[in-house]
């Protein structure tokens, strides 16, 4: 299968997932990029059965509103039921790398709400040791300089993103060279810093479930399954 079917057949498992969710008063989140992209091609069909969604960038705003689901602000939501979106990393602790599209603050805050944070990735995405793709950081911009040699002194090879800023007015350095035995305290070393607005680290908050799609079908994961078949996830 190709990377893309195997988006499109984890977009599908996550609708699925969700259904039970999908009730008229019910307010779902959902993430950015091109496996988040299928997944809000696929819930259209289900826009009459639920209220609306809070969007984690302005493009999935936009998709989703082309569509004909009502975008919610996150301010006037209290909590939602389920979060949807994919990862540039996945561990077996579910903890993720995401932010290869620059969303990463604006998810990390509409996945911060959700009661259940589902993560839908193809095969490719799943990892040993979190790190071998870089490692996003959103910097307000007359930070980046002063961050990035921070990030030196840590070990790790911060590189510009150029001509990108964030639907947030920021920049973001890519954080090669990294593997990441501690993401948890990584994230919060990096969030410590002065000027980081914050990294593409999921540990605090991982995922409670990942949707992984393989040749043989899309598997289920979650932290308790993957520790008892590390085998099969790998």
């Amino acid at each position: 299968m190709t990377q893309d079917e195997l988006k499109q057949q984890v977009a599908k498992a996550a609708l699925d997932y969700i259904k039970p969710e999908l009730t008229s008063d019910a307010i779902i989140g959902v993430g950015t990029g091109s496996t988040a992209e299928f997944f809000i091609d696929g819930l259209a069909a289900y826009r009459d059965d639920f209220k609306g969604a809070v969007a984690s960038s302005d493009a999935t705003a936009k998709r989703l509103a082309g569509h004909g689901i009502e975008v919610f602000d996150m301010n006037d939501v209290t909590q939602l039921s389920v979060y949807v979106d994919g990862a540039d990393e996945a561990n077996k602790k579910l903890q993720l790398i995401k932010g290869g599209g620059a969303a990463l603050t604006r998810e990390k805050i509409v996945a911060s709400i959700a009661k259940t944070f589902v993560c839908i990735a193809d095969e490719s995405k799943a990892v040993e040791v979190l790190g071998a793709f870089p490692l996003p950081v959103e910097v307000i911009p007359m930070a980046r300089s002063a961050v990035a040699r921070r990030i030196r002194d840590l070990g790790g090879n911060p590189v510009y993103r150029e001509g990108v800023v964030t639907d947030n007015g920021n920049v973001i350095l890519d954080v090669h060279g990294l593997q990441i035995t501690d993401a948890k305290e990584l994230e919060r070393e990096l969030n410590n810093m002065v000027g980081v607005v914050t990294n593409g680290l999921f540990a605090a908050r991982p995922a409670d479930v990942l949707l992984l799609g393989t040749a043989s079908g899309v598997k289920t994961l979650t932290v308790i399954n993957t520790a008892a078949s590390a085998g099969e996830f790998f």
